[in-house]
């Protein structure tokens, strides 16, 4: 028998190991916009949104000076982080822009509006919206059916907060 989860289950944190702790927390707080919660010295931080204890754990405990791991093996594909609507989606694309940090690809997937791109450890990193559940694309039977079309950047970016 399979176990069903509550449907509140949400995944609390990542942890990620980085090469560099201020570099990462130049990244995650100062383009991406969290908020250093607790430090520890050069070899750990814990990031949050909206004063939660922590989304974003960074460490350099088997990392520190390290490369990212080469292409093809496994490991984290992206981290996905879910913003509470348009506007504030918005904001930090023009945030992202500012600093320069290139966009791999922009996608709407009819459920959500997303960005990719890559911190500065070479972990992929998804910036994304949900529409409403009544606005999601569904087959005649009622099936979920998920696409991925050409995001309107300039439309997102209007939206800023």
């Amino acid at each position: 028998m399979t176990a069903i989860l509550p449907p509140e289950t949400r995944i609390g944190h990542v942890h990620l190991k980085v090469a560099d702790l201020d570099r990462a927390i130049g990244f995650y707080a100062g383009v991406l916009g969290f908020e250093v919660t607790q430090r520890f010295g050069t070899q750990a931080a814990f990031l949050s949104a909206g004063g939660y204890h922590h989304h974003i754990g960074l460490n350099t405990w088997e990392s520190r000076g390290a490369t990212p791991p080469p292409p093809g093996h496994t490991g984290l594909y992206h981290t996905a982080f879910l913003f509470p609507d348009r506007a504030s989606l918005g904001a930090v694309l023009k945030r992202l822009l500012a600093a320069g940090v290139p966009l791999e690809g922009a996608a709407d997937h009819g459920v959500s509006e997303a960005l990719y791109l890559t911190d500065p450890d070479g972990n992929g990193v998804e910036l994304y919206r949900d529409r409403a559940p009544a606005e999601w694309p569904r087959d005649p039977q009622g099936n979920l059916q998920m696409i991925t079309a050409r995001l309107d950047v300039n439309a997102l970016l209007a939206e800023a907060a």
